[in-house]
């Protein structure tokens, strides 16, 4: 592959010079993290998503660059950071991939922030300072096999047994399940009440079967956990949390993350094609003079700018402790979806070689073609954002 696709020229858009609503403390946490995206995922991430392998090598430097539970306070390892930088952190990694930030974005906020939410002392401890710095890795166990959009079905279930909890059941498209070293987990006790837990690696009758074949979050690993009369230790029981409450508080932390992350993918695509369209010369003229063209790349970067705008207020907010889950619904998907038109209409610009592994394109838009599905479908979210307003629930 020539060196000039090989080298990463990323240049982010700033349409609205939003740059001036940053602190200073925001610009250097995305320049640290831009630049080890720049130097170690994207010369190597098209040839890790060729393969279907997870570049595990860069778990050191997703810990460096405080990607993993950047809001969770310094005292348990966290960097103690804002909402607002979390998701700037977010966006740069899904710049660079969806599925490295998907390990990310499990790590901090399905595994860390439910300990540190809903744990006792004891596990915020004993997990969190080895989860910030990647000597342990982490997985959420929420969905099941026929269990996505709708969690409160779930079948995997907790029995009292003394000493111990038996936890038996199954989860599936579990990211960084084939790897992780614990996994938070929720199930249903005796009386029908979902709980969450913590389960380590090595107890006996819980695997974790990789999912093999996917086309999409190929540099991601992603797994199955199945739990064959296990037994859970009570001090690993999160003590007070009951029901659908503490899943959905871990995947609204999620989504904000997605929110973000999205963006970058989307903005990644555009500069790719609004480089491109410079470079292309067909009928005696770069590409990015014909009309159609520049239509593309002026609805790219609105939308894109649409975004920026929205995910700052929600920082803001998230920060504040004001954002609600709704508003959060509405820039996961709003983000997810512009950024899948984005990557569409730059695949089109860039004609056959869009395609091709020299550019990140193709990969980006397989890649949101889970992003699109997972923490909430477009659908599902849709319908979060119809019953606020209306105050009907259509789900039932």
């Amino acid at each position: 592959m020539s060196k000039s696709v090989r080298r990463d020229l990323y240049e982010a858009p700033d349409y609205y010079l939003l740059d001036e609503l940053l602190t200073d403390e925001h610009k250097l946490i995305r320049a640290t993290a831009r630049e080890w995206v720049k130097k170690e995922v994207s010369p190597i991430i098209e040839d890790y998503a060729q393969k279907a392998e997870f570049p595990k090598h860069l778990i050191k430097g997703l810990a460096d660059i405080g990607a993993f539970g950047p809001t969770i306070p310094v005292e348990y390892g966290g960097a103690g950071l804002d909402y607002t930088a979390y998701g700037i952190i977010m966006q740069e990694i899904e710049r660079g991939d969806s599925g490295i930030r998907s390990t990310a974005s499990v790590q901090g906020s399905l595994v860390m922030y439910p300990i540190y939410a809903y744990g006792t002392e004891e596990q915020r401890r004993k997990y969190l300072p080895k989860l910030a710095s990647g000597e342990m890795m982490g997985c959420f166990g929420l969905t099941e096999p026929d269990h996505g959009s709708n969690p409160g079905g779930m079948v995997t279930n907790i029995k009292d047994a003394g000493s111990h909890y038996i936890l038996n059941g199954a989860k599936m498209w579990i990211s960084n399940a084939p790897f992780a070293d614990i996994a938070v987990v929720w199930a249903k006790d005796e009386s029908g009440k979902i709980r969450g837990m913590v389960v380590e690696r090595g107890m006996e009758g819980f695997s974790t079967p990789e999912t093999h074949n996917k086309w999409s979050l190929r540099a991601s690993a992603t797994g199955e956990l199945v739990f064959d009369n296990v037994k859970v230790p009570k001090e690993n029981i999160f003590p007070e949390i009951r029901g659908l409450k503490g899943p959905l508080g871990c995947l609204n932390q999620a989504r904000y993350g997605i929110a973000w992350g999205a963006l970058g993918a989307a903005m990644d695509c555009y500069d790719t094609a609004l480089r491109y369209s410079k470079e292309r010369v067909q009928f005696g003229k770069p590409i990015g003079g014909f009309q159609l063209q520049q239509k593309k790349l002026a609805e790219m970067v609105t939308e894109i700018t649409k975004g920026q705008l929205l995910v700052w207020r929600l920082g803001v907010l998230k920060s504040e402790g004001r954002a609600s889950a709704e508003q959060i619904s509405m820039a996961k998907r709003n983000s997810v979806e512009i950024a899948l038109d984005i990557a569409r209409n730059a695949r089109q610009m860039l004609g056959g070689m869009g395609i091709t592994g020299e550019y990140s394109i193709m990969r980006h838009m397989m890649n949101l073609e889970s992003v699109v599905t997972y923490e909430g479908t477009h659908d599902i979210h849709l319908l979060i954002t119809g019953m606020d307003v209306t105050g009907l629930n259509a789900f039932k």
